[in-house]
């Protein structure tokens, strides 16, 4: 039995980058390809690390589908829903979007890893999706919540072009997420790209007005034990600001400093996406090599 999994990442950019650095240090994954469309320095730079590195993009799995059991798809969501998700289901490759295309089981390591593990593609949510949905999940798990609204500011440098070309489709998935993961009726989400210099490290506002009576208490207790776990794979997931309630609504703010892989530390909501798929991809190879830890 192989001890490890193999890994390809399709998007040789910044996140597919810090991924490829993640999963090297992994004790469950093992790099095996980046795959991109034009030679680009992330190309190069798995090549020079001894990787396959290829300007076929996922026609190079086609012609290869021993190159990977794993494959993250860090492109587009249009991508992932139009060519990737399709072929990646008919080679039978379990696949990690980090795009916000929404096609298989949105997924957060920490709120729903079992129903994730059943699908053969899994979705990343978004990167405030992860940040807030634990968050929020940990407070509903005391008191049910009528709405939840998310202000989420992140550096204008840590948020690239395809983000801001899927802005509409990165909203919705995370609104969505907020309520079937974090367990609100409703919710709304706001992001803040911010231009400031120094850069700001990523900052998730989350407020969420309750349905009756509820002891505080409880709700930072749960917050914290939920902080707790999501460091277990993302150390610089903190709690700015223990739950408090001001005319009825409970706040907390949630600050994500990035590991710094490769990705600068401000760029703490990419570390989000990128920790975060590495360990639903880790989960999996636990699964299948015979030592699942949910």
């Amino acid at each position: 039995m192989k001890k490890k999994l193999k890994v390809a990442i399709i998007g040789p950019g910044n996140i597919g980058t810090d991924l490829m650095f993640k999963v090297m240090r992994s004790d469950w994954l093992e790099m095996s390809a980046m795959l991109g469309v034009v030679e680009s320095e992330g190309l190069k730079r798995a090549r020079n690390l001894g990787f396959i590195a290829s300007t076929e993009g996922i026609g190079y799995l086609e012609r290869h589908p021993e190159t990977a059991d794993v494959v993250f798809d860090a492109t587009m969501a249009s991508l992932h829903k139009q060519v990737h998700a399709p072929l990646l289901e008919k080679l039978g490759k379990f696949a990690v979007d980090l795009t916000p295309a929404a096609v298989g089981v949105s997924v957060s390591p920490v709120v729903n890893p079992e129903e994730g593990l059943q699908s053969r593609n899994v979705n990343m949510i978004t990167c405030v999706g992860q940040a807030s949905t634990a968050a929020l999940h940990a407070i509903t798990q005391v008191i049910p919540v009528s709405y939840a609204e998310v202000v989420a500011q992140t550096a204008s440098k840590s948020d690239g072009p395809a983000t801001r070309k899927n802005i509409d489709e990165f909203t919705y998935t995370t609104q969505n997420a907020l309520c079937r993961l974090g367990g609100a009726k409703s919710a709304r989400v706001f992001s803040v790209i911010n231009p400031c210099k120094p850069e700001c490290h990523m900052r998730n506002t989350i407020m969420a007005i309750p349905e009756g009576p509820f002891d505080i208490e409880a709700v930072d207790k749960s917050v914290r034990a939920m902080v707790a776990r999501v460091q277990a794979y993302i150390p610089g997931y903190a709690l700015t600001l223990p739950p408090m309630v001001n005319h009825g609504i409970i706040t907390t703010i949630i600050t994500v400093t990035g590991a710094g892989d490769f990705l600068p530390k401000y760029a703490g909501n990419l570390d989000m996406e990128t920790a975060s798929g590495v360990r639903m991809a880790e989960l999996y190879a636990q699964k299948v090599l015979g030592g699942a830890q949910l």
